[in-house]
């Protein structure tokens, strides 16, 4: 189908785009009703102006509470001060500016080119993805997490190293999932980067040890290891390689190690070859990949942590493969097996999220230079002299054209041209380098906890 030709017809197709939109997202998806930002609040407010314990407040009506690290609660300490309803609107300014930050980073550039009519129908695929829309409506810390790791990536990628490494350093005393991107400083031997980052984290958790110091104690002593306080480890938006084992009834913590392990291996080999070829985009999606697939807690908000390798499929030339993936994690279709995940349609469609995550570790394009629209690159090719070894071709962000794909899947999945991630390989960079349904409601807020 061809795009209208007329500002004219633009418009109307947006105008029906975001009508749709707003249809499918009043109707389909569970709203969250806020339940993990409601979470942050009360913990907060209940320990500052009630003298209550961090770890001990719970939801009224739910068994949930508090589980990240202490930091994170210093961090949101500027919330006694609002109350609910003024949290909530700082919450979502806050998404989106960082949703803003994660696709500038992803695009660079490239966002320019499609104009107001690519930005719209992006911002229209963008209000699809249901992690995305999970993360809104919970509350939730993704977005926030996610940007200033991608803000250390384009740091590597640019050679501007000083303070590579901070962002990923207060992720992980946030929430410690991210801390797996030192794994990645370490492999690629920027060694500095991850000195910086492990030096953030360890700060900010001994200043909230300072802070808070018996809920500190708590939480590295018992909170940590009690996984019951976040959520049932076979509940279906548990998208990680437990969650699957969970489903299972599979129990043996050894065949999760081992899977993990697995894991662990694939990652190291197929990240260092990323950074061997100065593909920091790559590299640092893969990382997000395996942080989901090893976590035993994967919900899926925390999917948020796949849209780097979305704009490296699309960078690639691949976009139709992440139009296709992409469209699954719009369909909330592993809710349909919330109530019986059990036979071989419970075991491949429950855990529908998941193969998509392995799919993406095992088989995203590393170490591959930007790609021209077919037809273009012929021609290029025919009119353009080789590149001499003494200044070998580099990948424009704005010269080349990008894949062929519409500005509204090239916008959703966070690349249009150049060099993905927005991050263009630098010469510095070193070769080593209601809100409740009529219907059962999974993950309401009677469902699950924050996490």
């Amino acid at each position: 189908m061809r795009a209208p030709a007329t500002d004219r017809g633009r418009l109307l197709l947006v105008l029906a785009a975001g009508t749709a939109v707003t249809v499918f997202t009043a109707t389909v998806p569970l709203l969250r009703d806020w339940f993990d930002l409601r979470v942050y609040h009360g913990a907060v407010d209940t320990w500052v102006h009630h003298g209550g314990r961090l770890y001990d407040y719970r939801v009224p009506g739910t068994a949930y509470g508090f589980t990240y690290p202490p930091f994170a609660a210093v961090a949101m300490l500027p919330m006694a001060l609002l109350d609910l309803r003024a949290a909530i609107a700082v919450g979502l300014l806050l998404n989106l500016a960082a949703l803003a930050v994660v696709v500038r980073l992803l695009t660079g550039r490239a966002w320019r080119r499609h104009g107001w009519y690519g930005c719209a129908l992006g911002a229209c695929a963008l209000a699809l993805f249901e992690p995305l829309r999970d993360t809104f409506s919970f509350g939730q810390v993704n977005l926030l997490l996610l940007a200033l790791v991608l803000v250390d990536a384009w740091l590597l990628a640019t050679g501007r190293e000083r303070w590579a490494g901070a962002g990923i350093g207060l992720a992980a005393a946030v929430k410690l999932t991210p801390a797996i991107f030192i794994g990645l400083l370490l492999l690629a031997r920027r060694g500095r980067a991850a000195a910086v980052a492990t030096v953030v984290a360890l700060t900010a958790t001994g200043f909230a040890a300072l802070v808070a110091p018996d809920a500190s104690r708590f939480y590295w002593t018992d909170a940590l290891w009690d996984t019951s306080r976040v959520g049932r480890l076979d509940y279906v938006s548990n998208q990680s390689l437990q969650g699957i084992l969970a489903r299972l009834g599979e129990t043996d913590r050894a065949l999760w190690a081992v899977a993990v392990l697995l894991t662990l291996g694939v990652w190291a080999v197929r990240a260092r070859r990323a950074v061997a070829a100065g593909d920091w985009a790559a590299a640092f999606a893969l990382t997000g990949l395996t942080a989901c697939l090893v976590s035993p807690i994967t919900w899926v908000h925390h999917l948020v942590w796949l849209l780097p390798s979305f704009a490296v499929l699309v960078r690639t030339g691949h976009p139709r493969i992440a139009g296709a993936l992409y469209a699954v994690l719009c369909t909330s279709v592993v809710w349909l097996w919330f109530d019986d995940a059990s036979g071989v349609d419970g075991f491949l469609g429950s855990n529908l999220y998941t193969w998509v995550t392995l799919g993406l570790l095992l088989r995203l394009p590393v170490g591959q230079p930007a790609v021209a629209r077919p037809n273009r690159a012929r021609s290029a090719n025919a009119i353009e002299p080789a590149p001499s070894p003494a200044a070998p071709r580099m990948a424009q962000v704005s010269s080349q054209p990008g894949p062929a794909a519409s500005g509204a899947t090239a916008a959703a999945t966070g690349a249009a041209s150049g060099p993905g991630c927005g991050l263009a390989r630098s010469a510095s960079s070193e070769p080593t380098g209601s809100t409740r349904p009529a219907a059962p409601n999974p993950q309401s807020s009677r469902a699950r906890a924050s996490s």
